[in-house]
């Protein structure tokens, strides 16, 4: 038995009842195609398992067909050891996406771009969740290579097309979360580098606390310490602030290492002090206790970042913010007692 015919383009085209051109123009952004028919020409490629040739597309388009994701935040906070954080879950997504419309696409972690990012032979950039003043955002810009950053850049959100990542609710979420769980004393754990995520959770929180007439307690973190200096960070806010009893670390890194400093100095998770992160990733789902955390929708956050990015490359800029499906609330035993009851209770509040 011979290898299995890989599905063509008269394949797709004969599917979705179209002609072989309406295809090309569907799955490659060309040329105007009705949105209905360009919806059946996907499902109808997605269900045949066809994928464009990027070389064929290449040679047609005298382009690279080739689109890079860069990470701006360390890899101590967008991986960690096992290299399968927050930047592979958005590249995995996107690559998919990229793929289905004739583009491949390389990554370009932060240990990358040392190197100059013009030896890439890129069409577009999608850079994830860059700071103010983010080196490598300001280096594609300068070679005109268009921009769609995930999560918008501080100070740069009128000239980058950009996913809104809603980080305000999510900050707002995890806090309300805290208090409904008792927790009065309520520290917040961020980075000190001015990116949307920190500056809108730092937001969420002056108005939480001042809602409810709480203690202000900010600690501010090098994102390059990770769960280190999440750990050396708890010892010392136990030990000037004993009464805290919850703990929003943004950073899932920062949380692992919370719970590791409050273990160390015998505080019970979630009886004595109540523990939540952002990023719903390996780190938070491993922890012991498991990590209270939140559906960020990366996913189809990655897939819309690459949709924004072909329309602003064919010319059009109709969109420029885009704004990603609503948080959702991912209780666990860091923050919630082993019942089932409250897990299931806290998760549609």
């Amino acid at each position: 038995m011979g290898p299995e015919k890989r599905p063509t383009i008269s394949d797709v085209a004969r599917a979705a009842a179209v002609s072989r051109t309406t295809v090309s123009h569907a799955l490659n952004d060309r040329g105007y195609v009705d949105p209905g028919t360009k919806a059946r020409v996907h499902l109808a490629a997605k269900e045949l398992g066809y994928r464009p040739s990027v070389r064929a597309q290449r040679l047609r388009a005298g382009s690279a067909q080739t689109l890079g994701l860069v990470a701006s935040m360390p890899a101590s906070v967008a991986a960690g050891p096992s290299k399968l954080g927050f930047f592979m879950e958005v590249a995995a997504s996107a690559a998919e996406t990229a793929l289905m419309s004739g583009f491949a696409m390389i990554l370009v972690p932060p240990v990358q771009q040392q190197l100059e990012l013009d030896q890439f032979d890129i069409d577009g950039a999608i850079v994830v969740e860059p700071e103010e003043n983010d080196p490598a955002t300001g280096r594609l810009r300068a070679l005109g290579v268009p921009v769609v950053s995930l999560g918008r850049q501080p100070g740069a959100e009128a000239e980058i097309p950009y996913i809104d990542m809603q980080s305000y609710k999510t900050g707002k979420l995890l806090l309300e979360h805290l208090y409904q769980q008792g927790a009065r004393r309520i520290a917040l754990f961020i980075g000190f580098e001015h990116r949307h995520s920190y500056i809108d959770v730092a937001r969420a929180y002056a108005d939480f606390i001042s809602e409810y007439r709480l203690e202000s307690l900010i600690v501010r973190l090098n994102e390059e310490e990770g769960e280190a200096g999440g750990y050396r960070a708890s010892l010392a806010l136990l030990k000037s602030h004993p009464s805290v009893d919850g703990i929003c670390a943004l950073v899932d890194a920062f949380a692992v290492g919370v719970v590791r400093g409050l273990h160390e100095l015998g505080r019970k998770v979630p009886e004595d002090v109540r523990v939540v992160t952002r990023y719903n990733g390996l780190r938070a789902q491993t922890c012991s206790p498991p990590l209270t955390a939140v559906n960020l929708n990366l996913a189809v956050a990655a897939d819309l970042a690459v949709t924004l990015l072909l329309e602003h490359r064919r010319g059009d800029r109709s969109r420029h913010v885009v704004q990603c499906p609503d948080p959702e609330l991912i209780p666990r035993a860091s923050s919630v007692r082993l019942d089932s009851s409250s897990l299931e209770q806290d998760s549609h509040s």
